[in-house]
């Protein structure tokens, strides 16, 4: 098993490879040397600070920017959903939902209903894009990207704009459409406590992978301390105290548990711990 398949889901199709990709524009090198995969059925996760080049190896994976070095490598017939980091649309021209969900692609109404519903916004089919809250947009734009049918979800920033309680819905909402469509989940975040909780494999980007592996493993190197200083150590702390032993059979009013579920990973969050504005942990 190389090392970018490390952690991968066994027996699972390989979505999307780059392998050692450099991509410089206007004379500045953004990144250099980046390899990694995506898996179907796993949920991959770019970490990094402002300006680390996330979002240009997110277009980089989707043929939007020149390679300077290296490849990717898509699946035959990959279809690729993507929720972009920002979309600005003009107040003053009328566009609804239902024209936004089709303005690059075509899809019937009752396609476009469905998507909608499974986002849990098919009430906003004909409200005006100018008037929904972050969270409904964010909603609309995740239908948008169903209306494929994708393999695979790129997802840049997906809570952005969305308050705490309506982040932690759309954590929910996107492991149950990663579960439901059998898809793989490519997505930037900066919330590292949705990284613990959400993600089956994290990458820690400043230009370049810094470090990679399980939540738990990242946690603990070296390089992710480097770069994040104290909000690493506050997620390495957040990370001790949650790698704990627990009795399967135990519920919430069993002193033994810890009162939640608990899935594969060490914790295994299906949503993110809230945690109050400008707590460590958010990377800026």
């Amino acid at each position: 098993m190389t090392m970018i398949d490390r952690l991968a889901p066994p027996g699972t199709d390989r979505l999307v490879t780059l392998r050692d990709v450099a991509v410089t524009l206007g004379g500045r090198a953004i990144l250099r040397d980046v390899s990694l995969a995506v898996h179907r059925g796993e949920v991959v996760t770019l970490i990094g600070p402002n300006g680390a080049g996330k979002t240009t190896l997110v277009k980089a994976l989707l043929g939007l920017v020149p390679l300077s070095k290296g490849s990717v490598t898509r699946a035959p017939g990959l279809r690729v959903g993507y929720v972009p980091q920002k979309l600005k649309v003009d107040p003053i021209l009328p566009l609804t939902v239902a024209r936004l969900m089709t303005l690059t692609q075509r899809a019937t109404r009752s396609r476009v209903r469905e998507a909608l519903a499974e986002t849990g916004v098919e009430p906003l089919l004909g409200a005006s894009v100018d008037g929904l809250s972050g969270g409904e947009f964010q909603r609309v734009m995740l239908a948008r990207a169903l209306l494929r049918r994708p393999d695979l979800l790129v997802l840049d920033e997906p809570t952005q704009g969305v308050d705490q309680l309506g982040e932690a819905a759309l954590y929910e909402l996107i492991d149950r459409v990663r579960k439901e469509h059998h898809c793989g989940v490519l997505m930037i975040s900066h919330d590292l406590h949705v990284v613990m909780g959400s993600t089956d494999r994290v990458f820690c980007i400043n230009g370049h992978v810094c470090c990679t592996g399980a939540p738990q493993a990242v946690a603990g190197d070296p390089a992710f301390h480097d770069l994040f200083g104290a909000q690493a150590r506050a997620f390495a702390l957040y990370t001790h105290h949650h790698d704990h032993a627990h009795d399967p059979l135990s519920d919430s009013g069993d002193p033994g548990g810890c009162g939640h579920d608990h899935g594969a990973q060490a914790h295994g969050h299906a949503l993110p711990h809230p945690h109050p504005q400008g707590e460590p942990g958010h990377v800026e």
